[in-house]
């Protein structure tokens, strides 16, 4: 089996990786990942909030609930 053959094995291997979240809500958060559950709640560092493209606020450590998560990416 590949390293990124399931779901959680993939987001482990974005772990200390810079990754971009987008919300149910329109925001999106780009930060390193820190840590996941598997509710896919996420932890990130160094964060920063964007709305439309643009920067909106530099956070630092963020708790994204994983219910409000549409895309998970690495960036």
């Amino acid at each position: 089996m590949d390293e990124s053959s399931r779901p959680l094995d993939t987001l482990n291997a974005s772990r200390n990786k810079t990754v971009l979240v987008e919300l149910k809500n329109g925001l999106s958060y780009v930060g390193k990942l820190r840590a996941f559950d598997i509710h896919i709640n996420v932890v990130l560092e160094n964060a920063e909030e964007y709305h439309n493209g643009e920067v909106k606020r530099k956070l630092g450590t963020v708790f994204i609930r994983g219910d409000t998560i549409t895309i998970l990416s690495p960036a």
